[in-house]
């Protein structure tokens, strides 16, 4: 066969053949970290009440990550990371680079439980992230081999004492989020009711900060991240001196969670490539467990109470996570003639 006979043949061929689906258009992408069970019908994770109540029954097979994904018909794509920041990572990597959706104007609400400082917070309280710190890239000797002058064993990475000047955070070790819309989702949800009950008012009773007493309340405030659990009032020392560091004294430790660091270096690699607006995302934690103990019990006999679905606040925690969380996607999703091409601020 000529060539030119076999051109012809190839291009009819092509304009034969059925035209490629577009890209799925994502408005909102809500990103939960664990589930205990199935996604729906059982005692839930951070996933199953955006799964019920936000109607994701569309499921998209990812053998990529750690989840499938989840959808619903008015633009809300739903992702299960896994636990740690290594699964976030990876499944946040997979989700960008998925061709099936288009996430270039999609807002990302991480939604998750966390540990809470009882300076700052309460349980069941709900903490908009504004700077998030990376807690596991670091030097770190033994608690017993720690030099008398030292108020920590955690040394920043490439320096030689803790909090060492000048700082020089690494890339993935700090983040700082779009100011302007976090300050926007928590002025649209500060007043939102949010559930106390009985037992989170006995577990708060044991701590004497004024925060940690209140009724559960939404707040702005920062989030380290870091896949090590750790607890007690020595490390929530070390916490707050953690995030003054590498903020310039300008972040407040509030939050502790495990994944938001991996998540948003990925987020961060996706924008350098167009795939996504880093100025669309928002963390929020809220606080299932304080971070150490109450009075009368050592860090020890605390950490045996801190597993999951034990929590003092677990359920109250997820409920808030939701009631603050989908305020937001509500109204993003409402509203997407007003947010499609413009920031809640009427940036680009």
């Amino acid at each position: 066969m000529r060539p030119r006979t076999i051109l012809l043949t190839l291009l009819s061929c092509l304009l034969t053949l059925p035209a490629l689906a577009a890209p799925i258009l994502v408005k909102v992408v809500v990103v939960a970290m664990f589930e205990n069970g199935a996604d729906t019908g059982d005692t839930p994770g951070e996933f199953q009440f955006w799964v019920e109540r936000e109607h994701l029954d569309h499921i998209f097979p990812l053998p990529a990550a750690n989840h499938d994904l989840r959808m619903n018909d008015n633009g809300v794509l739903g992702v299960l990371t896994g636990v740690g920041t290594a699964k976030a990572a990876a499944t946040i990597m997979a989700v960008g680079l998925d061709p099936r959706f288009d996430l270039t104007r999609a807002y990302w609400v991480v939604a998750g439980i966390a540990g809470g400082d009882p300076a700052d917070v309460s349980l069941g309280s709900a903490v908009w992230a504004h700077w998030v710190i990376d807690a596991d890239i670091a030097h770190e000797i033994d608690a017993r081999e720690i030099p008398k002058d030292w108020t920590t064993g955690y040394v920043p990475l490439r320096k030689s004492t803790p909090y060492e000047e000048p700082v020089s955070a690494l890339n993935g070790q700090v983040y700082e989020l779009n100011s302007p819309l976090v300050q926007w989702a928590y002025n649209l949800t500060k007043i939102t009711p949010l559930g106390d009950t009985d037992t989170i008012r006995e577990k708060r009773s044991h701590f004497e900060q004024p925060a940690a007493r209140r009724a559960p309340f939404v707040t702005i405030g920062d989030d380290l991240s870091g896949s090590t659990f750790w607890h007690g009032k020595l490390m929530d020392q070390w916490a707050n001196g953690w995030v003054g560091y590498y903020t310039g004294s300008k972040g407040n430790f509030m939050a502790t969670g495990m994944e938001d660091t991996g998540t948003l270096q990925s987020l961060t690699f996706l924008a350098n490539a167009g795939k996504v607006d880093l100025k669309r995302v928002l963390v929020l934690r809220t606080i299932s467990n304080y971070d150490q103990q109450p009075q009368g019990l050592t860090a020890a006999e605390s950490l045996v109470q801190q597993k999951v679905g034990k929590y003092g606040a677990y359920l109250p925690s997820l409920e808030s996570a939701y009631a603050v969380g989908h305020i937001v996607v509500d109204e993003l999703v409402t509203h997407w003639h007003q947010y499609r091409d413009k920031l809640p601020d009427g940036s680009n």
